[in-house]
């Protein structure tokens, strides 16, 4: 499939993209989007420099995503699965006290 990435043309095949990332170690996901390839979680920029041998400055995240979801993988965005924020101990014990209040 012809995509288009940092304003250069690839022909990438989804058995091909799973084959170069064949033996890649992923780098921790804490921001942004990733996907899964054989099992295994990675960056969608670490992706992006291994299928198109570029600096990963030169294209961005969301190049990289719509190219990968056309050849069938599914990126998720980090962000969005991401815990809620802890409570604080006011909002800890209002909600205690609205929990015992229906009790």
């Amino acid at each position: 499939m012809r995509v288009v990435i940092a304003r250069f043309p690839f022909e990438l095949v989804k058995s091909e993209v799973q084959d170069a990332m064949k033996g890649v170690k992923p780098e921790p996901v804490t921001t942004g989007e990733s996907v899964t390839i054989n099992r295994r979680t990675y960056p969608v920029k670490q992706v992006g420099e291994v299928i198109t041998r570029q600096d990963r400055r030169d294209f961005t995240a969301g190049e990289v995503v719509r190219a990968l979801n056309r050849l069938g993988f599914t990126c998720r965005d980090t962000q969005a699965a991401a815990p809620a924020p802890a409570l604080t101990p006011l909002e800890t014990a209002s909600n205690l006290l609205g929990s015992a209040a229906h009790v």
